[in-house]
């Protein structure tokens, strides 16, 4: 019997989806689960495709179905498992075994996991895209030796989503090089989903737009400039009848969010690196008071409700306008905490190939990507904001965007994301702002000494240091 080319542990819903996708494009793939029936179930239900598939029901069998040199891929939940699921399959493999960390990793663990491997070959790959993107054609993202990345790239590169024959799919440096890129992806998702939401509630609170008018609107962006997978499935969701009451979908879904935890790494990172990501931090502290159900029910009991109404001062093409100057803003930041992350460890991130491997199948796709890979691709040290086309778009509808948070204030509508990203385009279009008062400050009370405009040196004290 002969053996299969690679081999995924983990059918969860991404496991058993990327299986069924490798199975697809031609490569025999063996399979194991902790839970014996989750396998049977797969290779039961997998069709056409189980002439494919080798099931196995202990570590030694699918081990020994799996070609040398062995690939295997771990789809399994971040953390503790990973590690344990490492610690069983090392003893049964040989040293030129590949191992690749498929899941949503923190890529500080990947590092180490890359370390302890010691000189065994180990890849983490970041994969996006969720469950269609996994069957169908996944955003990959790969971390580690070049070398274990050229070996399972045939097979990496022909699950991936293709754009313009394409495949969205490449090596992006050392050890967690791939899971940190897929972290920055997750944050930017964060934040490009709380502005979607934030005008959102612009139509429904302060215009007194219906969901149907709501998912028209969204329709008709995504034949625009905002044209992207997040505005396709707004449209979707917002246009959506609940299956148990015939009500619109929304208005019977908690406004509470949920996270894994990727966009809070970033969030975390963000700061080590002292790269500015404000619409990233505020998407996730967003998530979080969303969660807080019980409080913001007391804060509107003792405050009153907010006089939402926004009486005509916005239309829908400024909310248009202002989205486009958000989601430039917010990718611009996502991009220096990239280039940041790549100076700080060594990495030589590709930051052109970042923005191609994101225009298909993950989960912030979006036409913008193509002219941020050009603009990345010219000047790879420049932010995205400066550069000739996204300043232009900055300098066409940076005011819709003004108006928007404006407004959004004066009538009490929370637009943290939008609002973080409009000071941030202000604190970067100021050349002098007010950072002498806070080292002014920080030398009173600390004597911690400051620079000077009309002399060299740090040193610098005022008065009171006398």
């Amino acid at each position: 019997m002969s053996k299969s080319e690679i081999g995924l542990l983990g059918l969860g819903t991404m496991g058993a989806a990327l299986a069924l996708n490798i199975a697809d494009k031609g490569f025999d793939i063996a399979v194991f689960n902790r839970t014996t029936q989750v396998t049977r179930d797969f290779a039961k239900d997998a069709g056409d495709l189980a002439q494919r598939i080798t099931p196995t029901e202990n570590l030694k069998d699918f081990v020994a179905a799996i070609a040398t040199p062995r690939t295997i891929i771990l789809m399994v939940p971040a953390g503790d498992p990973v590690d344990q699921q490492i610690a069983a399959l090392r003893p049964l493999l040989d040293d030129d075994d590949l191992i690749i960390d498929a899941g949503n990793a923190n890529f500080h663990d990947t590092n180490r996991r890359a370390a302890e491997a010691d000189g065994k070959p180990f890849l983490g790959i970041g994969v996006s895209g969720g469950e269609d993107g996994a069957r169908h054609g996944p955003s990959i993202m790969g971390g580690g030796p070049r070398a274990a990345w050229d070996r399972v790239a045939h097979i990496l590169t022909a699950i991936a989503a293709q754009h313009d024959g394409t495949a969205c799919a490449t090596w992006m440096g050392q050890d967690g090089a791939g899971h940190f890129v897929k972290a920055v992806h997750n944050g930017i998702e964060y934040a490009d989903m709380q502005m979607i939401a934030e005008v959102y509630g612009v139509m429904r609170d302060g215009m007194g737009l219906d969901y149907t008018q709501i998912s028209d609107v969204f329709e008709a962006w995504n034949n625009g400039p905002l044209a992207s997978y997040l505005i396709e499935i707004s449209h979707k969701v917002a246009g959506a009848n609940d299956s148990l009451t015939g009500a619109p979908l929304l208005s019977v879904i908690r406004d509470a969010a949920g996270q894994k935890g990727t966009g809070r790494w970033t969030a975390i990172e963000a700061q080590h690196l002292a790269a500015p990501v404000p619409a990233i931090e505020a998407a996730v502290a967003a998530r979080n008071i969303s969660a807080r159900t019980a409080l913001r029910a007391q804060g509107q009991d003792i405050f009153g409700a907010a006089p939402v109404s926004l009486n005509g001062a916005l239309d829908i093409d400024q909310l248009e306008q202002a989205l486009i100057a958000g989601k430039i803003l917010c990718y611009a930041q996502g991009f220096d905490m990239i280039a940041r992350a790549s100076d700080d460890f060594s990495w030589a991130l590709p930051l052109p190939d970042i923005a191609r491997v994101w225009r298909a199948g993950c989960i912030i796709r979006s036409v913008m990507l193509d002219d941020m890979a050009t603009a990345l691709a010219e000047n790879p040290d420049e932010n995205l904001m400066f550069s000739k086309r996204f300043a232009g778009d900055l300098r066409e509808n940076h005011m819709a965007l003004r108006q928007v948070v404006a407004q959004a204030a004066l009538h009490g509508l929370p637009m943290p994301a939008l609002s973080s990203g409009l000071a941030y385009f202000d604190a970067m279009r100021t050349a002098r702002g007010t950072a002498d008062m806070i080292q002014g400050q920080r030398d009173y009370f600390g004597r911690h000494g400051f620079m000077r405009l009309d002399r060299d040196g740090t040193d610098f004290h005022g008065p009171w240091a006398d």
